[in-house]
């Protein structure tokens, strides 16, 4: 990136797409993270926003839209996205009980 400080939302995005590679091609292929390469991911960098660790291989199904058993960057994006909504929704509730 830049030699320029980044803002505090670059910061995020930059980490969410770093994240992705740092697990990415541990095995199989380098673009796309294995399921056991997402359960890495998950338990280790999502363990307060995934709720049901017991349920990583069924919600990998649920974003592996070619159902090629593994995840690439926009279906892992998905994931993210799900999240992001979760999160959406919590902190629009806070806001209405102030």
């Amino acid at each position: 990136m830049a030699a320029e400080s980044l803002t505090e939302l670059e910061v995020a995005i930059e980490t969410v797409v770093t994240t992705f590679f740092t697990f990415a091609g541990r095995e199989g292929k380098k673009g796309s993270l294995s399921v056991n390469e997402f359960k890495e991911l998950v338990t280790q960098q999502l363990p307060h926003l995934f709720k049901d660790m017991s349920s990583l291989e069924e919600k990998m199904r649920s974003l592996d839209v070619n159902q090629d058993s593994e995840l690439k960057f926009n279906e892992y994006w998905r994931l993210i996205g799900e999240l992001a909504k979760e999160i959406r929704k919590e902190k629009a509730l806070e806001i209405r009980k102030k």
